[in-house]
């Protein structure tokens, strides 16, 4: 699959494209469905698929300090579509001068010009163009003076999670924040991931038995709430590499690189030794002389195992732990 940033890497002799548009923030289970029609539909046409996308958030640009808690990165997000079938993805930087563009420069610049798409896949409330002022009807008419045709996608799935309400990042988010890992895995489809790079912390859990990496989350990441999890850990490579390790596996490499391996991970202040900073700290069951640091890790989140707590002792918190990591270790002997 293509990654361009900006529509001067977009290749000239491209051809014709099935185009959807969104920031499809975490990829979701609505998400999957409106971009697995437009890969469906360009292999019936003969074309490519192609997912259009914004960084920033549109949303920090228009309403400066509003920035959502995101689901996944950007090169999270294109390793999920390259796994749906998607040709190619097209990161617009979005910038105040690029929210002011009317509905119809965008459509000319971008669909005509850029990708010729003989195809755009929507759902029923996009809208697009500066102050949204474009919606799927603009689209539709703007199409059929440009050669592409526009197809409404009816994207919302339900089930248990959130009381049945529609799925949605919005969703995924309060369920994250709320730290239901079941919930936001039936609406991602998968375990909720957050990324980030391992730094050096007070290395008690090392001292006591249980070494963790400290993991610097991506920033504006959507860290699930204070608590101990179950889930896996996974080194993807160094910082900013395209390195991505498989989702699942057992350990085989001595240090852990491309590997899921099963984790305890506690999200919070750590309150029994007082500490101020919010951090996510991950456990690599069994896994002896692991060096980390530095190195660009992921933290998929399986299950919820309980509050976060302060302990009157030392020995009262490694009880704790140690039933954390059994727990944990059953959890995920299976994945």
């Amino acid at each position: 699959m293509q990654r361009w940033r900006g529509l001067e890497e977009v290749p000239a002799d491209w051809g014709r494209s099935v185009v959807t548009i969104g920031s499809f923030d975490g990829v979701h289970r609505g998400h999957q469905l409106i971009i697995g029609r437009a890969v469906e539909r360009a292999r019936e046409l003969g074309a490519r698929a192609v997912v259009v996308t914004f960084d920033p958030h549109p949303s920090e640009v228009v309403r400066p300090g509003s920035h959502p808690a995101l689901l996944a990165p950007q090169p999270r997000r294109a390793e999920l579509m390259a796994g749906l079938g998607v040709d190619a993805v097209l990161v617009l930087p979005f910038t105040p001068e690029f929210s002011k563009e009317s509905p119809e420069t965008f459509v000319q610049q971008v669909l005509v010009d850029a990708l010729r798409a003989r195809l755009v896949i929507e759902g029923p409330n996009f809208r697009f163009g500066h102050r949204a002022a474009g919606n799927v009807e603009l689209l539709a008419e703007l199409g059929r003076k440009a050669d592409f045709e526009v197809e409404v996608v009816d994207l919302q799935v339900c089930g248990a999670a959130g009381d049945g309400k529609p799925f949605s990042s919005t969703l995924v988010r309060r369920l994250v924040s709320e730290g239901d890992m079941t919930g936001a895995a039936e609406v991602l489809g998968r375990p909720h991931r957050v990324e980030g790079v391992v730094v050096r912390g007070a290395q008690r859990g090392r001292d006591m038995g249980f070494p963790t990496a400290n993991v610097e989350t991506v920033p504006h990441s959507a860290v699930p709430a204070d608590g101990v999890y179950a889930g896996w850990l996974t080194v993807l490579g160094e910082p900013g590499s395209a390195a991505f390790g498989p989702v699942g596996g057992h350990p085989q490499p001595e240090d852990g690189r491309g590997v899921s391996m099963p984790a305890a991970i506690s999200v919070g202040t750590n309150p029994t030794f007082d500490n101020a900073n919010r951090t996510v700290e991950a456990y690599a069951i069994d896994r002896i002389g692991l060096d980390l640091y530095g190195l660009h890790v992921a933290v998929d989140f399986l299950a919820y195992l309980r509050g976060m707590e302060k302990f009157d002792s030392v020995e009262a918190l490694l009880e704790r732990m140690a039933d954390d990591v059994k727990r944990a270790r059953e959890m995920t002997d299976v994945r």
